[in-house]
C-alpha cells in the first residue's frame, strides 16, 4: 500500500506535494532531501496543516528507507525530529490539537 493510500484509507486526504518532492529527492541523495526539507519547512511552518503533512511525510519516509537504506532513514528521522520540535513548541490551541489528531 503506498502512502497515499494509506492515508487515504485513514480518512486523511493529502494537501501538499510533499510525499511526491521527497520521492523526487530520495532519487537525488541527502544533500538533495536536506534542501527538500529547508525549502517546505521555511516556506510551510507557519500553516499549521502543511508543517503536519510535512511532518507525517518525514515519517512515513523514515519507515520507507529504514531497511534498505539506513543513512536516509538517519537523516529523514534527524528531519522529522526538527520539525515535530518546532510543532509542538510552537502551535497552540485549535492548532496543537489538529496536529495531535492527525499524528495520533
Amino acid at each position: 500500500m503506498t502512502f497515499k493510500e494509506f492515508m487515504k484509507e485513514n480518512g486523511y486526504e493529502l494537501q501538499t506535494t510533499f510525499w511526491d518532492d521527497f520521492t523526487i529527492a530520495d532519487l537525488f541523495g541527502l544533500s538533495a532531501i536536506r534542501n527538500t526539507f529547508n525549502r517546505a519547512f521555511e516556506e510551510w511552518k507557519d500553516n499549521y496543516k502543511y508543517l503536519t503533512e510535512l511532518i507525517l511525510v518525514l515519517n512515513h519516509k523514515i519507515w520507507q528507507h529504514h531497511e534498505a537504506k539506513p543513512e536516509v532513514a538517519e537523516l529523514y528521522n534527524s528531519l522529522w525530529r526538527q520539525a515535530d520540535r518546532y510543532a509542538v513548541e510552537n502551535l497552540k490551541g485549535e492548532e496543537l490539537d489538529y496536529f495531535y489528531e492527525i499524528t495520533d
